[in-house]
């Protein structure tokens, strides 16, 4: 599978996640039996990850929305940022322009032109005060 594709199974399960508030195992054994859903190591590294960490991430995600409070941010379009946040702080194998582009592909995929614009303007500027920090910490 590849790394597009694993990531777009990891958006779907967090995604259904914000839905149904389910425990996450609950949602791979169902994704497991509709078989439209590939659940491996990996994916299950994204979703695990996002979780873990969700706090902290929607706090990011929070402080660059300067248009819409986190509860207001369509469930879509925050799995999108979730997936994009994580990957950015915590997969070294993803750059952060990198998890941009494919948070953007995942918006074309399932949202709006309007939801486009938006994610990609909360990342940019959350690279943006990522590169500002890296330069300065040097």
């Amino acid at each position: 599978m590849s790394r597009r594709e694993t990531r777009e199974n990891a958006f779907k399960l967090v995604f259904e996640q914000l839905l149904r508030d389910d425990d996450i195992n609950e949602l791979y054994d169902i994704a497991d039996e509709v078989e439209e859903i590939t659940v491996n190591d990996d994916v299950r590294k994204i979703v695990g990850g996002t979780m873990e960490h969700t706090q902290e991430i929607e706090g990011i995600i929070s402080g660059y929305s300067k248009s819409r409070s986190i509860s207001r941010i369509s469930k879509v379009n925050l799995a999108i940022l979730k997936i994009a946040v994580f990957e950015a702080l915590y997969d070294e194998k993803v750059p952060v322009n990198i998890a941009i582009s494919e948070a953007v592909n995942l918006a074309e995929m399932y949202t709006y032109p309007e939801d486009i614009s938006f994610i990609n303007g909360v990342l940019g500027a959350f690279a943006r005060d990522r590169k500002s920090e890296d330069e300065k910490n040097g």
